[in-house]
């Protein structure tokens, strides 16, 4: 079973690896990669997110217990990876905020759409966009408060106003593609409208292109971040991002909340896929943490070939097969 599963996982990391094989050898130059991912952030998948969500159903309401089961494994992942580098290695409250980002950020959109997809089909996406309706936005808040109040604390100025903090972070994700697409899903589904054929094959024909571009868009942006000082920080992040978090929210879905089978095998396998760009883009902004997030996103991505398809080996003994 276990060979089986690595069969439906392998083609996922292979397009990451000839991303990342375009770019290490330059057949592809770094602009032809800016380009893919901003095609593929702005356009590709917010089509996907777009359609996929006009058509879900979404009966049964609010998904409360979800996104608890979910968040909670991201709060216990957070606190890990910042008390390691805060403790553990005695470094400032800003590169805390960034361990902490770095062992709680998934990357449900890049690796989680298509690696989801793949394994449980189309009724898989539907948990997985519930989650990314909120995580994007309440990520971006937390990660932002975090840092903000953690260069406070290391500059010893007085901390900003949260109202103000909060409002500048709410301008930045009313002009995000992916929080407008979901928006916009959300509104159309209100109207009770259904797409004309022809619109639906246009959706139905750019939505396809995102999630094999995501996966090479990403192959290729890891040459940037590749293996750099701070190892051991770096894998002990991952540590927690892969292992710990996924147990965590499969725990609180199985036992705590308890959540449907599928519900519960999706929201632990998006947390384990790996650490999101988001933790170096933060760390880059902010001026500390580079090495150990990048190690971060290199470990846990190179790694994931092998512990997401572990994790699909443990969900289908626990649940058994028929969840695909």
């Amino acid at each position: 079973m276990l060979g089986q599963t690595l069969s439906i996982v392998a083609p996922v990391f292979i397009l990451i690896g000839i991303g990342y094989a375009l770019a290490q050898f330059r057949v592809l130059k770094q602009d032809a990669s800016e380009a893919l991912g901003q095609f593929v952030f702005v356009v590709a998948i917010p089509v996907l997110l777009f359609r996929t969500l006009i058509g879900a159903d979404l009966s049964s309401g609010v998904p409360l217990a979800l996104w608890a089961s979910y968040f909670l494994g991201v709060g216990i992942a957070w606190v890990l990876g910042a008390l390691i580098i805060r403790k553990g290695f005695g470094r400032d409250a800003r590169a805390g905020a960034i361990g902490g980002i770095s062992a709680a950020f998934a990357n449900g959109i890049m690796v989680g759409l298509p690696l989801i997809s793949a394994v449980y089909g189309e009724a898989g996406l539907v948990p997985l966009l519930l989650i990314i309706s909120i995580h994007l936005a309440v990520m971006t808040i937390l990660m932002a408060v975090a840092m903000e109040r953690a260069a406070a604390i290391d500059s010893g100025t007085t901390k900003p106003p949260l109202g103000q903090l909060l409002l500048g972070i709410a301008r930045k994700l009313a002009t995000n593609p992916l929080i407008l697409a979901i928006v916009i899903s959300f509104l159309w589904r209100l109207t009770g409208l259904e797409i004309p054929e022809i619109g639906m094959d246009v959706l139905n024909r750019i939505a396809a292109t995102a999630l094999p571009l995501a996966l090479l868009s990403l192959g290729m942006s890891l040459v940037q971040y590749g293996m750099r000082g701070n190892v051991v920080p770096g894998f002990l992040l991952a540590t927690v991002k892969i292992l710990v978090m996924p147990v965590v929210v499969f725990v609180a879905g199985a036992f705590v909340f308890q959540l449907p089978p599928l519900w519960t095998a999706v929201a632990t396998l998006t947390a384990s896929c790996p650490t999101g760009a988001n933790a170096y883009i933060f760390a880059n902004r902010y001026g500390t943490g580079h090495a150990m997030s990048a190690n971060a996103i290199t470990v846990t991505t190179l790694s994931a070939i092998i512990t997401t398809s572990l994790w699909i080996w443990f969900l289908d003994m626990w649940f058994g097969p028929g969840l695909r």
